[in-house]
């Protein structure tokens, strides 16, 4: 096969996770495979596909070249925030993808030639000596004391990723685009608009709205009985909560197989940590220093406020038994030795809709009148702009970037010019849905007011197009192999991400959480 090369393979699995990942896995916590059975799988290994195993040190190896490479990208992300992300999810799907192409390389009779390997395997620099040459007695070593694999093992993996790259090829082949696609693709890229949107949300407005007098309230609460009930029903959990505590935690971890020695060990650490405590230093100090929980270490052991159903009882029994300010003696649990510090306690409630309707309906009746607000303030600003002034000059922002990318709460309107967007999708850049905008944006033939405050939300926005660009068919000749490419590109991307959805659909995934943890440590 032309064009193969050691980057090209070497990178398959993050050709396929650009291509893929982000559409077939999924967030922190979940599997990320459809099809995942619910059987055990070997303990050596972090995945079986179709039967074929996956070892833990082909994970254990991809996911520290996944953290070599944030690291080298100036992005020293923890461990234990990458799983948050779920990465390990990420780097667990390209294996399993890289197998599911390579078995149904197999089931179509496609392999890799020994020319082919020979080539791949010479060209690695990993392997050439100074000179720059494919260096035999390098190769042994590096396989080794890098890849610690046999040579015939290296090579039959490496034979069956070329197979799959194989498989990829062969699947994007079939992406094939008509000129009227081409052409479809240009209109589309082709008509765009630019616009500068001020928001108006009742948030602004909120410190603005008085309390209602008793006799508001009572009308209030007389005509919007419903709204009252269903506000209860949505928040139940505000008002119906279990006794819970704030926590801190030190953990000591344990193997899930731990010897009683080894746990009669981890014990006498955690007393001896729980002594420094007693002794004056502080827990979040010692947490910090000496915690083995990977999720909360960093913190200095906060764990956030728990509920008593969320732990193993004979923690969640030791814990809940002390008054706040109090420390654990050093418990026991599947996880390892624990000591837990009480920071605050919440006895547990069952309010009755009786006992929160005034103050439901105040919250209720202020969010009303404040949308009232944000609305008349809405329509104020969208008749100045009318007048001749720009959303630019009666809100300017304080800040270079708006406050909705900024993550802060809005406080009052700010002027946001977004990016060129096209009328293919509802959404506004850097404001999110918004079909009726979006209409009336490309209607708009040029630069000019759009004549109403539209709905967003919970609140209103007032808009002025500043730029409005259509396709012009004279361009369409000059860009039209450029938007094939493009238009095919994005058909091979959707070919492979159908092809692996029906490979996981119609095949059996067992993931080993437990051999996952041990790399990457437990979340």
């Amino acid at each position: 096969m032309d064009g193969l090369n050691p980057r090209k393979v070497f990178s398959l699995l993050f050709i396929i996770a650009i291509a893929v990942v982000f559409t077939l896995s999924f967030g922190p916590g979940s599997s990320g495979f459809s099809g995942t059975g619910t059987a055990t799988t070997a303990p050596g290994s972090v995945a079986t596909v179709n039967g074929k195993e996956i070892p833990v040190r082909d994970f254990a190896t991809q996911w520290a070249r996944q953290m070599n490479f944030l690291r080298s990208q100036g992005s020293p992300i923890p461990e234990s925030m990458a799983r948050q992300f779920g990465m390990h999810n990420q780097v667990l799907d390209r294996l399993v993808n890289t197998e599911l192409l390579a078995q149904a390389a197999e089931r179509h009779g496609i392999t890799a030639s020994d020319d082919e390997l020979r080539k791949l395997i010479h060209q690695n620099p990993d392997f050439h000596n100074k000179e720059g040459q494919f260096d035999m007695q390098r190769y042994s070593q590096v396989l080794r004391d890098f890849y610690r694999k046999t040579p015939p093992d290296f090579e039959s993996e490496l034979r069956r990723q070329l197979a799959a790259q194989k498989m990829v090829d062969v699947v994007r082949a079939n992406a094939v685009v008509s000129d009227d696609e081409v052409r479809a693709r240009f209109e589309k890229e082709g008509n765009q608009a630019k616009v500068v949107f001020a928001r108006f949300l009742p948030t602004m407005y909120a410190d603005k709205v008085p309390a209602p007098t008793a006799a508001q309230l009572a009308e209030w609460k007389k005509a919007h009985e419903k709204e009252i009930k269903d506000y209860f029903e949505a928040n139940r959990f505000v008002y119906q909560q279990p006794e819970r505590i704030r926590a801190r935690q030190v953990l000591v971890k344990l193997a899930p197989d731990a010897t009683a020695e080894q746990k009669a060990q981890a014990k006498a650490r955690a007393e001896a940590l729980r002594k420094e405590i007693d002794g004056g230093k502080d827990f979040a100090t010692v947490a910090r220093e000496s915690s083995e929980d990977p999720g909360s270490k960093a913190r200095g052991g906060d764990l956030g406020w728990v509920e008593r159903g969320s732990w193993e009882p004979v923690l969640a029994n030791v814990a809940f038994a002390l008054k706040a300010g109090e420390v654990t003696q050093p418990v026991e649990t599947k996880f390892g030795v624990h000591l837990v510090k009480v920071e605050e306690k919440q006895a547990a409630q069952d309010k009755k809709l009786e006992e929160v309707q005034d103050e439901i309906a105040t919250t209720l009746f202020k969010q009303e009148r404040a949308k009232e607000v944000a609305r008349a303030e809405a329509d104020k600003a969208l008749a100045a702009v009318k007048g001749g002034k720009t959303l630019k000059e009666l809100f300017p922002s304080e800040k270079e970037q708006p406050a909705i990318l900024r993550f802060e709460t809005e406080t009052r309107p700010e002027a946001v010019e977004t990016d060129s967007f096209t009328a293919e999708g509802e959404a506004v850049p850097h404001l999110g849905p918004a079909p009726a905008l979006v209409k009336a944006a490309f209607a708009a033939t040029g630069p000019q007011v759009l004549d109403q405050a539209f709905p967003v939300g919970e609140g209103f926005v007032v808009a002025q197009v500043v730029e409005r660009q259509k396709p012009d068919a004279a361009g369409f000749d000059k860009r039209k192999e450029e938007l094939r490419a493009q238009a095919r590109q994005a058909k091979q991307i959707e070919l492979t991400e159908s092809f692996l959805k029906a490979l996981k659909k119609n095949g059996t995934i067992v993931t080993n959480t437990e051999a996952i943890d041990s790399v990457v440590g437990a979340g």
